[in-house]
């Protein structure tokens, strides 16, 4: 067990349930899913223990330092924080492989694993294109087993460091304002916000890119003019670290990023209880909280078959309890995500193994539709949408060369839209 607790952390830091010996033991593989047996599958997971899962919800940051990456944060929107703030993942690893456009942050959850020593601190990211078009295509490509060449709209990424590195204090965060990391990140994209920017403006020496793409769209909508400014105050100052400054200030400058949030966790079995009479002042929250799930309600009609009509209902009774939950986690050999359809779901035996030791993949969490609710999503046909995004992740959670690992996502979108 780690020296931060929870009352250090309220974001969605995963350790063991105590120090006892019921640690999650070692297990037979799991029988291969087939699609046409899913409701008698769901049938028999109802009669066995369901594993424990831990329900995030978004709030605004209560400080401007509540998103910095020394806190080890979990976020939804806005930018990451990135945990190995200087080995990002660059090259073709950020673009959507589809539309090669820059892949726009969704979410990171710190899941640090305290039996592993080089996992103390741990934290995975989870990217994709904005382009409902693009995820579509991605349905079909998803399917595709071992391809030569993935080509996917969304993506994740996990990272990992010990205790002792050379980014951060080995002891625990105050969590007051005054934690400081231990030294300077890479520069980021100034559009963005998200990548590192390698490519730096030609006029004022300053402003840095992750793509071509991003510095066309940042010069034509305000960095043209801002150019010019930067460069006589860059002329005018005797300060050789004025430009550092600057930039490292600076937020993105896109208006398109996803509204930020930070995440809080609550356990699932806190929602399992009715709420009792005496609750009414919680009354108008949930008024509220059914808003979210309209959207979602209006698809059943939608759904053909029995199997996805029985999955919707038990999915839609399950998140009742908590309707505004955004991601449901759960890392276990034994854990499954809940599926809102019976189609278009991925067996074990479907997960690819662990790029980096060929090992297998385990579910660690998924992300919920009602989060494109919080991030002001539209109910056109063209916007984005999704019914849920589940990552798997190397069962070892294994060390490799590489600072980001690329673990495996699958995408389930309504049936209308595909």
């Amino acid at each position: 067990m780690s020296s931060f607790n929870g009352d250090d952390f309220k974001g969605l830091r995963i350790t063991q349930l105590d120090d006892d010996d019921e640690d999650v033991k070692e297990e037979s593989p799991v029988e291969p899913i087939n699609v046409d047996e899913f409701d008698d599958d769901d049938d028999d997971d109802e009669d066995d223990e369901e594993e424990p899962v831990i329900l995030g919800f978004v709030e605004s940051p209560k400080f401007p330092w509540s998103s910095l990456r020394q806190l080890f944060p979990n976020l939804a929107g806005g930018v990451p924080a990135w945990l190995d703030p200087v080995n990002l993942p660059s090259g073709k690893s950020i673009l959507c492989d589809l539309c090669e456009e820059p892949l726009q942050f969704v979410l990171q959850l710190y899941a640090p694993l305290t039996e592993k020593e080089s996992a103390f601190h741990r934290t995975l990211f989870l990217f994709m294109c904005p382009s409902m078009s693009c995820l579509l295509r991605d349905q079909h490509e998803q399917w595709k087993r071992a391809p030569e060449k993935p080509m996917r709209s969304v993506k994740v990424f996990r990272c990992q460091l010990p205790r002792v590195n050379p980014f951060y204090s080995s002891e625990a965060p105050k969590h007051d304002g005054t934690d400081k990391p231990l030294g300077h990140g890479a520069p980021l994209c100034t559009w963005c916000g998200t990548w590192k920017g390698d490519k730096v403006c030609g006029g004022c020496k300053t402003a840095r890119y992750c793509s071509p793409k991003h510095q066309a769209l940042h010069w034509h909508r305000a960095h043209k003019i801002e150019c010019q400014q930067l460069r006589t105050v860059l002329e005018t100052s005797d300060s050789v670290n004025n430009g550092v400054s600057l930039t490292q200030v600076q937020k993105a400058a896109s208006k398109s990023l996803w509204k930020e949030f930070v995440l809080i966790n609550e356990d699932e079995s806190e929602y399992d209880t009715e709420m009792s009479e005496n609750d009414e002042a919680a009354q108008p929250m949930v008024v509220s909280k059914r808003e979210v799930d309209d959207q979602m309600k209006s698809v059943m009609k939608d759904f053909e078959g029995d199997a996805d009509k029985n999955s919707w209902v038990n999915f839609q009774q399950r998140v009742d309890k908590a309707p505004e939950q955004v991601v449901r986690y759960c890392r276990s050999s034994e854990a499954k995500p809940l599926w809102p359809m019976a189609s278009g779901r991925v067996s074990k035996s479907e997960v690819p193994n662990c790029k980096s030791c060929g090992g297998p993949r385990c579910f660690e969490f998924q992300a919920m539709p009602q989060l494109l609710f919080f991030f002001g999503g539209s109910n056109e046909r063209e916007s984005l949408d999704w019914a849920t995004i589940v990552v798997y992740t190397c069962e070892n959670s294994c060390d490799s060369s590489l600072s980001y690992n690329e673990e495996f996502v699958w995408v389930q979108v309504y049936s209308q839209t595909t």
